[in-house]
Protein backbone atom coordinates (compact mmCIF):
# COMPACT_ATOMS: atom_id res chain seq x y z
CA UNK A 1 0.00 0.00 0.00
CA UNK A 2 1.31 3.52 -0.76
CA UNK A 3 2.03 5.79 2.15
CA UNK A 4 -0.19 8.68 3.16
CA UNK A 5 1.86 11.32 1.37
CA UNK A 6 1.79 9.36 -1.90
CA UNK A 7 -1.95 8.87 -1.62
CA UNK A 8 -2.46 12.56 -0.91
CA UNK A 9 -0.29 13.50 -3.87
CA UNK A 10 -2.31 11.32 -6.24
CA UNK A 11 -5.57 12.73 -4.92
CA UNK A 12 -4.44 16.30 -5.44
CA UNK A 13 -3.25 15.53 -8.95
CA UNK A 14 -6.50 13.86 -9.87
CA UNK A 15 -8.34 16.90 -8.53
CA UNK A 16 -6.33 19.07 -10.90
CA UNK A 17 -4.51 21.01 -8.20
CA UNK A 18 -1.73 22.50 -10.29
CA UNK A 19 -0.25 24.24 -7.30
CA UNK A 20 0.06 20.96 -5.44
CA UNK A 21 1.82 19.37 -8.41
CA UNK A 22 4.34 22.16 -8.55
CA UNK A 23 5.02 21.59 -4.88
CA UNK A 24 5.90 17.89 -5.06
CA UNK A 25 9.60 18.03 -5.82
CA UNK A 26 10.19 21.74 -5.17
CA UNK A 27 9.02 21.06 -1.62
CA UNK A 28 12.04 18.81 -1.36
CA UNK A 29 14.24 21.59 -2.63
CA UNK A 30 12.77 23.95 -0.04
CA UNK A 31 13.47 21.42 2.68
CA UNK A 32 17.06 21.33 1.54
CA UNK A 33 17.57 24.97 2.51
CA UNK A 34 18.42 23.79 6.03
CA UNK A 35 20.55 20.89 4.73
CA UNK A 36 24.12 20.77 3.45
CA UNK A 37 23.40 22.42 0.08
CA UNK A 38 23.47 26.21 0.03
CA UNK A 39 23.59 28.85 -2.65
CA UNK A 40 21.62 29.78 -5.74
CA UNK A 41 19.45 26.80 -6.87
CA UNK A 42 20.07 25.06 -10.17
CA UNK A 43 16.66 24.80 -11.81
CA UNK A 44 15.99 21.55 -13.69
CA UNK A 45 12.75 20.49 -15.35
CA UNK A 46 11.16 17.15 -14.48
CA UNK A 47 8.24 16.19 -16.75
CA UNK A 48 6.38 12.90 -16.40
CA UNK A 49 2.78 11.64 -16.52
CA UNK A 50 1.41 11.87 -13.00
CA UNK A 51 -2.20 11.49 -14.12
CA UNK A 52 -3.98 9.58 -16.87
CA UNK A 53 -3.32 5.96 -17.90
CA UNK A 54 0.48 6.32 -18.16
CA UNK A 55 0.71 7.21 -14.48
CA UNK A 56 -0.16 3.66 -13.45
CA UNK A 57 1.94 2.13 -16.22
CA UNK A 58 5.24 3.28 -14.74
CA UNK A 59 5.36 7.05 -14.92
CA UNK A 60 4.62 7.62 -11.23
CA UNK A 61 7.46 5.40 -9.96
CA UNK A 62 9.70 6.98 -12.61
CA UNK A 63 8.95 10.36 -11.04
CA UNK A 64 9.37 9.08 -7.49
CA UNK A 65 12.74 7.56 -8.36
CA UNK A 66 13.88 10.92 -9.75
CA UNK A 67 12.56 12.58 -6.60
CA UNK A 68 14.82 10.41 -4.43
CA UNK A 69 17.81 11.14 -6.69
CA UNK A 70 17.33 14.91 -6.32
CA UNK A 71 16.84 14.66 -2.56
CA UNK A 72 20.00 12.59 -2.12
CA UNK A 73 22.05 14.75 -4.48
CA UNK A 74 21.09 17.86 -2.51
CA UNK A 75 21.75 16.18 0.83
CA UNK A 76 25.25 15.43 -0.40
CA UNK A 77 25.89 19.08 -1.15
CA UNK A 78 24.43 19.57 -4.62
CA UNK A 79 27.03 21.27 -6.79
CA UNK A 80 29.43 22.87 -4.33
CA UNK A 81 26.59 24.01 -2.11
CA UNK A 82 24.08 24.83 -4.85
CA UNK A 83 20.96 22.64 -4.62
CA UNK A 84 18.96 21.36 -7.54
CA UNK A 85 15.43 22.75 -7.65
CA UNK A 86 13.06 20.65 -9.71
CA UNK A 87 10.46 22.52 -11.76
CA UNK A 88 7.83 19.86 -12.35
CA UNK A 89 5.18 19.28 -15.00
CA UNK A 90 2.43 16.69 -15.45
CA UNK A 91 1.94 15.81 -19.11
CA UNK A 92 -1.29 13.99 -18.13
CA UNK A 93 -0.75 11.08 -20.57
CA UNK A 94 -1.57 13.42 -23.47
CA UNK A 95 0.79 14.39 -26.28
CA UNK A 96 -0.68 17.88 -26.67
CA UNK A 97 -0.33 18.51 -22.94
CA UNK A 98 3.28 17.32 -23.02
CA UNK A 99 4.06 19.74 -25.84
CA UNK A 100 2.32 22.62 -24.06
CA UNK A 101 4.09 21.88 -20.78
CA UNK A 102 7.45 21.70 -22.54
CA UNK A 103 6.75 25.09 -24.10
CA UNK A 104 5.92 26.47 -20.65
CA UNK A 105 9.07 25.08 -19.06
CA UNK A 106 11.31 26.29 -21.86
CA UNK A 107 9.55 29.61 -22.39
CA UNK A 108 8.00 30.93 -19.18
CA UNK A 109 10.32 29.06 -16.81
CA UNK A 110 13.36 29.62 -19.08
CA UNK A 111 14.87 26.23 -18.32
CA UNK A 112 17.97 24.88 -20.05
CA UNK A 113 17.16 21.20 -19.49
CA UNK A 114 14.11 19.00 -18.95
CA UNK A 115 14.43 15.45 -17.67
CA UNK A 116 11.89 12.63 -17.49
CA UNK A 117 9.64 12.03 -20.54
CA UNK A 118 7.91 8.70 -19.96
CA UNK A 119 6.05 8.16 -23.22
CA UNK A 120 7.59 7.64 -26.65
CA UNK A 121 4.46 9.17 -28.18
CA UNK A 122 5.46 12.39 -26.40
CA UNK A 123 9.20 12.06 -26.95
CA UNK A 124 9.06 11.82 -30.75
CA UNK A 125 7.53 15.29 -31.34
CA UNK A 126 9.24 16.83 -28.30
CA UNK A 127 12.70 15.87 -29.52
CA UNK A 128 12.42 18.17 -32.55
CA UNK A 129 11.16 21.02 -30.38
CA UNK A 130 14.15 20.74 -28.05
CA UNK A 131 16.52 20.54 -30.98
CA UNK A 132 15.09 23.71 -32.47
CA UNK A 133 15.29 25.50 -29.12
CA UNK A 134 18.82 24.17 -28.48
CA UNK A 135 17.83 23.03 -25.02
CA UNK A 136 18.68 19.65 -23.48
CA UNK A 137 16.08 16.89 -23.36
CA UNK A 138 17.23 14.10 -21.00
CA UNK A 139 15.00 11.06 -21.52
CA UNK A 140 14.74 8.70 -18.56
CA UNK A 141 12.15 6.31 -19.98
CA UNK A 142 10.73 6.72 -23.53
CA UNK A 143 12.30 3.83 -25.45
CA UNK A 144 11.10 4.01 -29.07
CA UNK A 145 13.96 3.86 -31.54
CA UNK A 146 12.04 6.45 -33.58
CA UNK A 147 12.86 9.13 -30.98
CA UNK A 148 16.49 9.26 -32.12
CA UNK A 149 17.09 7.12 -35.18
CA UNK A 150 18.41 8.95 -38.24
CA UNK A 151 17.41 12.36 -36.81
CA UNK A 152 20.96 13.53 -36.00
CA UNK A 153 19.81 15.19 -32.79
CA UNK A 154 22.43 17.07 -30.77
CA UNK A 155 20.54 18.12 -27.64
CA UNK A 156 18.55 14.95 -26.93
CA UNK A 157 20.09 12.21 -24.77
CA UNK A 158 18.71 8.86 -23.68
CA UNK A 159 20.75 6.97 -21.05
CA UNK A 160 18.27 4.09 -20.95
CA UNK A 161 17.60 1.31 -23.46
CA UNK A 162 15.79 1.52 -26.82
CA UNK A 163 13.05 -0.55 -28.41
CA UNK A 164 15.28 -2.63 -30.70
CA UNK A 165 17.00 -3.99 -27.60
CA UNK A 166 13.65 -5.10 -26.16
CA UNK A 167 12.85 -7.19 -29.21
CA UNK A 168 16.33 -8.67 -29.28
CA UNK A 169 16.16 -9.64 -25.60
CA UNK A 170 12.78 -11.36 -25.70
CA UNK A 171 13.40 -13.33 -28.91
CA UNK A 172 16.93 -14.26 -27.80
CA UNK A 173 15.53 -15.55 -24.51
CA UNK A 174 12.99 -17.79 -26.25
CA UNK A 175 15.55 -18.99 -28.79
CA UNK A 176 18.03 -19.90 -26.05
CA UNK A 177 15.55 -21.92 -23.97
CA UNK A 178 13.32 -23.43 -26.67
CA UNK A 179 14.88 -26.86 -26.92
CA UNK A 180 15.71 -27.42 -23.26
CA UNK A 181 12.55 -25.93 -21.73
CA UNK A 182 9.87 -26.25 -24.40
CA UNK A 183 11.13 -29.46 -25.98
CA UNK A 184 11.15 -28.08 -29.51
CA UNK A 185 13.73 -26.47 -31.79
CA UNK A 186 13.50 -22.65 -31.94
CA UNK A 187 12.33 -22.82 -35.56
CA UNK A 188 9.11 -24.52 -34.42
CA UNK A 189 8.22 -22.11 -31.63
CA UNK A 190 5.23 -20.06 -32.76
CA UNK A 191 5.48 -16.39 -31.75
CA UNK A 192 2.77 -13.72 -31.72
CA UNK A 193 3.45 -10.00 -31.26
CA UNK A 194 0.60 -7.79 -30.03
CA UNK A 195 1.17 -4.14 -29.23
CA UNK A 196 -0.28 -0.70 -28.65
CA UNK A 197 -0.03 1.13 -31.95
CA UNK A 198 1.96 4.20 -30.85
CA UNK A 199 5.73 4.67 -31.40
CA UNK A 200 6.51 2.59 -28.31
CA UNK A 201 4.56 -0.49 -29.30
CA UNK A 202 5.29 -0.36 -33.02
CA UNK A 203 9.00 0.05 -32.33
CA UNK A 204 9.18 -3.04 -30.12
CA UNK A 205 6.99 -5.07 -32.48
CA UNK A 206 9.19 -4.19 -35.47
CA UNK A 207 12.25 -5.31 -33.52
CA UNK A 208 10.53 -8.58 -32.57
CA UNK A 209 9.66 -9.22 -36.21
CA UNK A 210 13.22 -8.54 -37.36
CA UNK A 211 14.72 -10.74 -34.65
CA UNK A 212 12.31 -13.60 -35.36
CA UNK A 213 13.09 -13.42 -39.07
CA UNK A 214 16.84 -13.46 -38.45
CA UNK A 215 16.45 -16.62 -36.34
CA UNK A 216 13.95 -18.30 -38.69
CA UNK A 217 11.30 -18.37 -35.97
CA UNK A 218 7.67 -18.18 -37.16
CA UNK A 219 5.76 -15.03 -36.23
CA UNK A 220 2.18 -16.22 -36.69
CA UNK A 221 0.53 -12.92 -35.74
CA UNK A 222 1.69 -9.30 -35.55
CA UNK A 223 -1.17 -6.95 -34.68
CA UNK A 224 -1.51 -3.53 -33.10
CA UNK A 225 -4.41 -1.94 -31.26
CA UNK A 226 -5.23 1.41 -29.67
CA UNK A 227 -4.10 1.65 -26.05
CA UNK A 228 -7.51 3.18 -25.29
CA UNK A 229 -9.48 0.40 -27.01
CA UNK A 230 -12.56 -0.59 -24.95
CA UNK A 231 -12.57 -4.19 -26.22
CA UNK A 232 -9.78 -6.58 -27.25
CA UNK A 233 -11.90 -9.71 -27.69
CA UNK A 234 -11.31 -9.77 -31.46
CA UNK A 235 -7.56 -9.81 -30.82
CA UNK A 236 -8.01 -12.66 -28.34
CA UNK A 237 -10.00 -14.59 -30.98
CA UNK A 238 -7.22 -14.13 -33.54
CA UNK A 239 -4.66 -15.38 -31.05
CA UNK A 240 -6.76 -18.45 -30.25
CA UNK A 241 -6.97 -19.22 -33.97
CA UNK A 242 -3.20 -18.92 -34.48
CA UNK A 243 -2.29 -20.87 -31.30
CA UNK A 244 1.07 -19.19 -30.53
CA UNK A 245 3.42 -20.81 -28.06
CA UNK A 246 4.71 -17.43 -26.87
CA UNK A 247 2.79 -14.15 -26.79
CA UNK A 248 4.99 -11.06 -26.85
CA UNK A 249 2.96 -8.11 -25.60
CA UNK A 250 3.82 -4.41 -25.57
CA UNK A 251 1.27 -2.21 -23.81
CA UNK A 252 0.49 0.32 -21.12
CA UNK A 253 -2.34 0.09 -18.62
CA UNK A 254 -5.35 -0.43 -18.56
CA UNK A 255 -4.97 -2.14 -21.96
CA UNK A 256 -2.84 -4.90 -20.40
CA UNK A 257 -5.46 -5.46 -17.72
CA UNK A 258 -8.20 -5.59 -20.36
CA UNK A 259 -6.24 -8.07 -22.46
CA UNK A 260 -5.53 -10.41 -19.54
CA UNK A 261 -9.17 -10.36 -18.42
CA UNK A 262 -10.50 -11.11 -21.88
CA UNK A 263 -7.76 -13.68 -22.59
CA UNK A 264 -8.71 -15.62 -19.46
CA UNK A 265 -12.43 -15.36 -20.17
CA UNK A 266 -11.90 -16.34 -23.80
CA UNK A 267 -9.83 -19.40 -23.00
CA UNK A 268 -6.59 -18.19 -24.59
CA UNK A 269 -3.69 -20.48 -23.71
CA UNK A 270 0.04 -20.22 -24.34
CA UNK A 271 3.36 -21.46 -23.01
CA UNK A 272 4.72 -18.04 -22.07
CA UNK A 273 3.72 -14.38 -21.99
CA UNK A 274 6.54 -11.85 -22.32
CA UNK A 275 5.81 -8.17 -21.70
CA UNK A 276 8.00 -5.26 -22.69
CA UNK A 277 8.13 -2.58 -20.01
CA UNK A 278 5.44 -0.02 -19.16
CA UNK A 279 2.37 -1.77 -17.72
CA UNK A 280 4.08 -5.16 -17.54
CA UNK A 281 6.67 -3.68 -15.20
CA UNK A 282 4.00 -2.74 -12.64
CA UNK A 283 3.74 -6.19 -11.12
CA UNK A 284 2.31 -4.82 -7.87
CA UNK A 285 -0.71 -3.47 -9.75
CA UNK A 286 -1.12 -6.62 -11.83
CA UNK A 287 -0.89 -8.82 -8.74
CA UNK A 288 -3.41 -6.63 -6.94
CA UNK A 289 -5.84 -7.18 -9.82
CA UNK A 290 -5.14 -10.79 -10.84
CA UNK A 291 -3.45 -12.40 -7.84
CA UNK A 292 -1.56 -15.58 -8.67
CA UNK A 293 -2.88 -15.59 -12.22
CA UNK A 294 0.07 -13.38 -13.24
CA UNK A 295 2.68 -15.62 -11.65
CA UNK A 296 5.49 -16.56 -14.07
CA UNK A 297 4.81 -13.90 -16.68
CA UNK A 298 7.92 -12.14 -17.98
CA UNK A 299 8.96 -8.55 -18.50
CA UNK A 300 11.80 -7.08 -20.55
CA UNK A 301 13.18 -3.87 -19.08
CA UNK A 302 16.25 -2.29 -17.56
CA UNK A 303 16.70 -4.23 -14.35
CA UNK A 304 15.29 -3.17 -11.00
CA UNK A 305 18.48 -2.64 -9.01
CA UNK A 306 17.31 -4.82 -6.11
CA UNK A 307 17.56 -7.85 -8.44
CA UNK A 308 21.32 -7.40 -8.95
CA UNK A 309 24.25 -8.65 -6.90
CA UNK A 310 25.53 -5.26 -5.78
CA UNK A 311 28.93 -6.68 -4.88
CA UNK A 312 29.59 -7.14 -8.60
CA UNK A 313 29.04 -3.45 -9.41
CA UNK A 314 31.80 -0.85 -9.43
CA UNK A 315 33.04 0.39 -6.04
CA UNK A 316 30.48 2.60 -4.30
CA UNK A 317 27.64 1.83 -6.72
CA UNK A 318 26.17 -0.90 -4.52
CA UNK A 319 26.13 1.47 -1.55
CA UNK A 320 24.26 4.04 -3.65
CA UNK A 321 21.78 1.39 -4.76
CA UNK A 322 21.17 0.32 -1.16
CA UNK A 323 20.46 3.89 -0.02
CA UNK A 324 18.06 4.39 -2.90
CA UNK A 325 16.14 1.15 -2.29
CA UNK A 326 15.84 1.75 1.45
CA UNK A 327 14.64 5.31 0.97
CA UNK A 328 12.16 4.44 -1.77
CA UNK A 329 10.72 1.56 0.25
CA UNK A 330 10.35 3.79 3.30
CA UNK A 331 8.60 6.50 1.28
CA UNK A 332 6.21 4.29 -0.66
CA UNK A 333 5.94 1.14 1.44
CA UNK A 334 6.57 -1.31 -1.37
CA UNK A 335 8.26 -4.66 -1.00
CA UNK A 336 9.66 -4.98 -4.52
CA UNK A 337 10.50 -1.80 -6.43
CA UNK A 338 9.11 -1.50 -9.97
CA UNK A 339 11.79 -1.23 -12.65
CA UNK A 340 10.67 2.32 -13.44
CA UNK A 341 11.68 3.42 -9.94
CA UNK A 342 15.25 2.33 -10.62
CA UNK A 343 15.10 3.94 -14.06
CA UNK A 344 13.93 7.24 -12.61
CA UNK A 345 16.63 7.30 -9.94
CA UNK A 346 19.47 5.93 -12.06
CA UNK A 347 19.02 8.08 -15.14
CA UNK A 348 18.43 11.21 -13.07
CA UNK A 349 21.49 10.46 -10.92
CA UNK A 350 23.67 10.03 -14.02
CA UNK A 351 22.55 13.44 -15.19
CA UNK A 352 23.08 15.16 -11.84
CA UNK A 353 26.42 13.61 -10.94
CA UNK A 354 28.04 13.13 -14.35
CA UNK A 355 26.58 15.92 -16.48
CA UNK A 356 25.19 18.75 -14.35
CA UNK A 357 27.96 18.79 -11.74
CA UNK A 358 30.97 18.91 -14.11
CA UNK A 359 29.17 21.34 -16.41
CA UNK A 360 28.38 23.84 -13.65
CA UNK A 361 31.85 23.51 -12.17
CA UNK A 362 33.42 24.19 -15.53
CA UNK A 363 31.30 27.18 -16.52
CA UNK A 364 29.95 28.53 -13.24
CA UNK A 365 26.44 28.56 -14.68
CA UNK A 366 23.77 26.38 -16.20
CA UNK A 367 23.59 26.37 -20.00
CA UNK A 368 22.32 23.80 -22.48
CA UNK A 369 25.48 23.94 -24.58
CA UNK A 370 27.70 23.25 -21.57
CA UNK A 371 25.40 20.40 -20.49
CA UNK A 372 25.55 18.96 -23.99
CA UNK A 373 29.34 19.02 -24.01
CA UNK A 374 29.46 17.35 -20.60
CA UNK A 375 27.02 14.65 -21.70
CA UNK A 376 29.17 13.74 -24.68
CA UNK A 377 32.15 13.32 -22.32
CA UNK A 378 30.38 10.86 -19.99
CA UNK A 379 32.29 7.56 -19.91
CA UNK A 380 30.87 5.22 -17.25
CA UNK A 381 32.02 1.59 -17.56
CA UNK A 382 29.66 -1.37 -17.38
CA UNK A 383 28.80 -1.93 -13.72
CA UNK A 384 29.09 1.77 -13.01
CA UNK A 385 25.37 2.46 -12.50
CA UNK A 386 22.78 0.95 -10.17
CA UNK A 387 21.18 -0.83 -13.14
CA UNK A 388 24.40 -2.53 -14.13
CA UNK A 389 25.00 -0.91 -17.48
CA UNK A 390 27.53 1.79 -18.33
CA UNK A 391 26.97 5.11 -20.09
CA UNK A 392 28.59 6.38 -23.28
CA UNK A 393 26.53 8.39 -25.74
CA UNK A 394 26.63 7.90 -29.49
CA UNK A 395 28.06 11.17 -30.89
CA UNK A 396 26.43 13.39 -33.55
CA UNK A 397 26.73 12.23 -37.11
CA UNK A 398 25.67 8.66 -36.30
CA UNK A 399 22.21 7.12 -36.91
CA UNK A 400 21.53 6.80 -33.15
CA UNK A 401 23.21 9.96 -31.91
CA UNK A 402 22.26 10.67 -28.30
CA UNK A 403 21.63 7.01 -27.42
CA UNK A 404 23.57 5.34 -24.61
CA UNK A 405 25.51 2.62 -26.42
CA UNK A 406 26.25 0.73 -23.17
CA UNK A 407 22.65 0.25 -22.01
CA UNK A 408 20.97 -3.15 -21.98
CA UNK A 409 17.69 -4.69 -20.74
CA UNK A 410 17.15 -7.99 -18.97
CA UNK A 411 14.34 -10.54 -18.98
CA UNK A 412 12.79 -10.91 -15.54
CA UNK A 413 10.10 -13.30 -14.31
CA UNK A 414 7.57 -12.63 -11.57
CA UNK A 415 6.17 -14.83 -8.86
CA UNK A 416 4.26 -13.74 -5.78
CA UNK A 417 4.62 -10.10 -6.85
CA UNK A 418 8.42 -10.25 -6.92
CA UNK A 419 10.79 -10.40 -9.88
CA UNK A 420 14.09 -12.11 -10.61
CA UNK A 421 16.42 -11.95 -13.59
CA UNK A 422 16.30 -15.01 -15.86
CA UNK A 423 18.23 -13.61 -18.86
CA UNK A 424 21.05 -12.98 -19.73
CA UNK A 425 21.93 -16.34 -18.26
CA UNK A 426 25.31 -15.03 -17.04
CA UNK A 427 23.58 -12.80 -14.46
CA UNK A 428 20.36 -14.79 -13.97
CA UNK A 429 19.12 -15.53 -10.48
CA UNK A 430 18.14 -19.03 -11.58
CA UNK A 431 16.47 -20.83 -14.49
CA UNK A 432 13.10 -19.65 -15.81
CA UNK A 433 9.81 -21.39 -15.10
CA UNK A 434 9.04 -22.34 -18.70
CA UNK A 435 6.49 -23.33 -19.91
CA UNK A 436 3.75 -21.98 -17.66
CA UNK A 437 2.93 -24.56 -14.97
CA UNK A 438 -0.47 -26.32 -15.04
CA UNK A 439 -1.61 -24.14 -12.11
CA UNK A 440 -1.71 -21.09 -14.41
CA UNK A 441 -5.09 -20.31 -16.00
CA UNK A 442 -3.18 -19.37 -19.17
CA UNK A 443 -1.13 -22.59 -19.42
CA UNK A 444 -1.34 -24.35 -22.76
CA UNK A 445 -2.70 -27.87 -22.38
CA UNK A 446 -0.97 -30.16 -24.85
Amino acid sequence: MPNASATTRRGLLQAGAAGALAATVPATARAQQSGPARGEPLRVGVMTDLSGPFAGAGSQPLFWGAEVAIELFNERGGVDGRPVQAVTADSQSRTETAINEAERLLGQERLEVITGIYSSAHAVPLAQRFEQARKVMWITSAISVAVLKVRNLRYVFRPTVHSDQYGEASVSFVHEHAQARLGMPPERVRLAAIYEDGPYGTGVAAAIEAQARSRNMPLVLKEGYSASAPDLSTLVTKLRRERPDVVLHTGYNPDITLFLRQAKAGGLRFRALIGHGAGHAQIDRLTETFGNDVNHIYNVDPVGTQMLDWSKLRPGVGDLARVFVERYQAKHRVRDLPAHASMGFNNTWVFLEHVLKPSVRRTGGLSADALREAALEVDIPVGGTIQGYGVKFVPPGNPMSGQNERSFPVVMQFEGGRGRVVWPTAIAGGPPVLPLPPSSPFALRS
